[in-house]
């Protein structure tokens, strides 16, 4: 969910990006031989091209579409990452604060009281939180189980305060599992307790699936020469989607694709998934939309440039998306219709990077990751969304 993969050619942007999200430089490397019976689809473009000139540039819809913006997160060195629990009361989200951990933690809060409760054992990482949507049990993705979680914490502080730049790069750990608690932690839960990286966790909206994504077929059999050349020099290339009993039981593949798929989420009926899929060289990304079995995948955006982050309206007539069409260091916020009809439309116009968007359960509002503050950090962020001026801006009855 939180992760986003960014060639080096992107410059810049890695540390732009960091803040809000994960990155993976560029890596060179052949592509072993698939052929086209063996896998399920790959995202349209293999290279990054300066795109075309589009109408999206005098697109200014975000006081048309997003009202009385304000920045939700105030009191965390960055956030990001937010779910609404089904009732729209809570949030769910990623923060970082200052301490022993530098690392994200999942954190709770009351959008009414502002009240705020660590969910999250407090070491190791964290990522892709989420709210049962009946029990209002906490799913989340963490590593603390990791025996060298905490002299991983030290290093990292070490190097941040040396002061060396280096490049920022997605580390799909092996301890990566989904995790249950209650809200304020107890009864914690291993879900998948696998082998290999389990994380960007969704329920369905009536609480009995999770989808998923993992490399574990990488831990659970013996790789090539070849694959394993790949893998050690990136592990989202056999990073696939599943879903699984809200116990973590009955686990079923979804995907199988060469290059990393992620970040996926039911439409309110459960009867579809939308996701994101990179191509196997990570230098783009598409949106994607298939049947909750699997079958019938449907590429909708091909743009030629990281279009990722997509997530349903609650009336399921269309998703919002995060993508830098507009140039590969500006990430604007899309909407589009769910069946790839018709042109995407621009939401957001203010300068900064604004990633990860979402809609409360009822519509009426979108949270998102921003560097839209002072200090150019990554907060999250919160509007009102005016869904029947988004339905005739995509033309949509």
């Amino acid at each position: 969910m939180a992760v986003l993969r960014l060639s080096s050619r992107f410059g810049s942007l890695i540390w732009a990006i960091v803040a809000l999200s994960a990155c993976q430089p560029e890596k060179e490397l052949s592509e072993p031989n698939y052929s086209a019976d063996e896998v399920d689809g790959m995202a349209a473009a293999s290279y990054w091209v300066e795109p075309e000139p589009s109408g999206f540039e005098n697109q200014l819809n975000e006081d048309l579409l997003m009202t009385n913006t304000e920045q939700l997160i105030t009191d965390s060195l960055r956030s990001g990452e937010g779910y609404f629990s089904a009732d729209g009361t809570k949030l769910v989200y990623q923060s970082e604060q200052a301490g022993t951990n530098p690392f994200y933690q999942i954190y709770l809060r009351d959008l009414a009281t502002g009240e705020t409760s660590l969910v999250s054992p407090g070491s190791g990482l964290t990522t892709c939180a989420w709210i049962h949507p009946n029990s209002g049990a906490v799913m989340f993705s963490s590593t603390h189980e990791d025996p060298e979680a905490l002299s991983k914490q030290a290093e990292e502080i070490r190097i941040r305060e040396s002061g060396v730049e280096r490049a920022y790069g997605w580390d799909y750990d092996r301890h990566y599992d989904i995790y249950r608690s209650q809200g304020d932690g107890s009864e914690l839960v291993n879900l998948t307790n696998t082998d290999g990286y389990d994380a960007e966790g969704s329920y369905s909206f009536d609480g009995t699936k999770i989808l998923f994504a993992s490399n574990r077929t990488a831990y659970s059999r013996v790789l090539s020469m070849a694959e394993q050349k790949l893998f050690d020099d990136d592990a989202a290339h056999f990073m696939d989607l599943y879903v699984m009993d809200e116990d973590g039981s009955n686990v079923k593949q979804l995907t199988n694709s060469p290059g990393y798929d992620g970040g996926p989420f039911f439409n309110p009926d459960g009867s579809k998934i939308i996701w994101r899929r990179f191509n196997p060289d990570g230098n783009s990304a598409e949106i994607w939309i298939m049947d909750a079995d699997g079958t019938h995948q449907k590429q909708l955006t091909a743009d030629a440039m990281v279009s990722w982050a997509p997530f349903f309206h609650p009336t399921g007539d269309y998703f919002i998306y995060s993508s830098n069409v507009l140039g590969h260091a500006n990430f604007e916020l899309f909407i589009m219709d769910v069946e790839g009809n018709g042109a995407a439309v621009r939401v957001t116009n203010t300068e900064g990077t604004d990633i990860l968007p979402v809609f409360s359960p009822d519509g009426t509002r979108v949270a998102w990751s921003s560097t839209r503050t002072e200090d150019g950090t990554s907060q999250l962020h919160i509007s009102d969304w005016d869904h029947q001026e988004a339905l005739g801006l995509l033309g949509i009855n």
